[in-house]
């Protein structure tokens, strides 16, 4: 049996409830002392360090004049896709810019009769790093990456995106990435992975350039990396393995149900799929439809590991309890394969993105519906977002005071600045209204 069902009353349920709730994991120490290697290597040694790393890792004879992607490199990856893939990209970009332009955000003003003025400045950053793995020494292209990162940044207005993603053993990346990356207007892209790549976009080398902002997925050295020059720049956020929770009723199909959680496992060994089901002979109907679609996986070893070692299916006495149970568990992807949905979406406080009906499967939202795919994992959607349009925006305060304004309320400005002791606050304050 890949995975043993429990009632969420049981003590074998509680306990895998309580190992979901803190399920949040840093990396160990052993990755963390490599990885500030790493980043220290990169940030005295620049270009020479990062060439080194590939060499070791990736491209053995890379040399440094290959390291950025070139003009004819760029050219020829539009000879090496087809007619397909071109109509397949054009309509993600349509959908996924389309969804992003309702995120952007505009400066305002407000202004008072004593004529203060106070408002927010909205600006891009001038630079941000789009890190898209490597994908298996790149024949299963990330391109739904490139687009899901590269696409709110141009939206936002950042006047330099630059792109990284690891070559392959002979030094190239794949052309499918190279053809999305110039479909949204990136040019600058290097051959640079891992821990090097994070470290090379946060203080920047000879060939290059520092950013300001690093988006993108990866494995634990690349989220690593991003926790380590977070503050120095800033980060989409620290993501852990991918995950789903598929909230299930007697309406929902045990091969729709099976198949979602496969995709999930289907990601990495620690991918985490979880099916919270008020039916217990659901329960029974998924288990076996998991058996017979794992075997049809082309990477059925790696979601079979999975489902055996993270793989998770709870019975929940109603839908009531499943839906709180959700909410505490803050999933990555959350499903609501239910009769209706929409009336439970009220009641979702806490999920990275939600995926209602039975024929809403997370697939679409990682490539066509629009939204982005990069969402908060390990429960922090408690807090977090997913990646949007405002991660490459900052905001500026805005202030101005008449002299009539100061005046009216220079009193109150003193008396909390003289109750803090900061007197040099309010005699910055008298200073101004000795002549008024």
């Amino acid at each position: 049996m890949l995975i043993k069902p429990f009632t969420t009353e049981s003590p074998e349920g509680e306990k895998c409830l309580q190992t979901l709730l803190g399920r949040f994991q840093l990396a160990e120490n052993s990755c963390r002392d490599l990885v500030a290697d790493i980043i220290g290597q990169v940030k005295s040694r620049g270009d020479d360090a990062v060439l080194e790393y590939i060499r070791k890792f990736d491209a053995p004879d890379l040399t440094l004049e290959g390291l950025q992607v070139s003009t004819a490199e760029l050219k020829e990856a539009y000879q090496l896709v087809d007619d397909a893939f071109l109509e397949t990209l054009s309509k993600a970009i349509e959908r996924i810019q389309s969804f992003h332009e309702r995120e952007m955000e505009d400066s305002w003003m407000q202004t008072r009769e004593n004529g203060t003025i106070v408002g927010r400045m909205v600006r891009p950053v001038d630079a941000a790093g789009l890190y898209v793995p490597g994908g298996q020494g790149g024949s299963t292209p990330l391109v739904s990456s490139v687009l899901m990162n590269g696409i709110p940044a141009g939206i936002a207005g950042v006047s330099q995106r630059v792109m990284l993603t690891p070559p392959n053993e002979e030094g190239k990346v794949s052309p499918h990435l190279l053809v999305a990356a110039q479909e949204i207007g990136i040019v600058d892209i290097f051959k640079a992975g891992s821990a090097w790549g994070i470290a090379a976009l946060a203080h920047g080398t000879k060939t290059i350039p520092s950013v300001d902002v690093i988006v993108g997925p990866g494995n634990q050295f690349v989220t690593e990396a991003k926790a380590q020059v977070s503050g120095l720049v800033r980060i989409d956020m620290i993501a852990g393995p991918s995950e789903v929770l598929v909230v299930a009723d007697k309406s929902a199909t045990a091969a729709h149900v099976a198949s979602d959680m496969l995709a999930q496992a289907e990601h990495d060994p620690m991918a985490l799929a979880v099916l919270l089901t008020t039916e217990e002979s659901l329960a029974e109907e998924v288990l076996i439809e998991l058996e017979r679609q794992l075997v049809q996986l082309s990477r059925n070893e790696i979601a079979k590991q999975s489902l055996q070692e993270r793989g998770v299916i709870l019975i929940a006495g109603d839908l009531e309890e499943a839906i709180g149970i959700a909410n505490d568990i803050a999933i990555e992807h959350l499903e609501l394969m239910v009769q209706d949905p929409w009336a439970w979406l009220p009641q979702i406080r806490h999920a990275g993105a939600i995926f209602l009906g039975h024929y809403t499967p997370e697939a679409a939202g990682d490539y066509l519906a629009g939204p982005n795919h990069v969402l908060p994992t390990m429960g922090t959607a408690r807090f977090s977002s997913a990646l949007g349009v405002e991660t490459f925006l900052k905001k500026s305060s805005i202030i101005s005071y008449s002299a009539q304004a100061l005046k009216e309320d220079g009193d109150h400005i003193r008396l909390l600045a003289n109750l803090e002791g900061l007197t040099g606050h309010a005699a910055s304050v008298t200073e101004r209204l000795k002549d008024r």
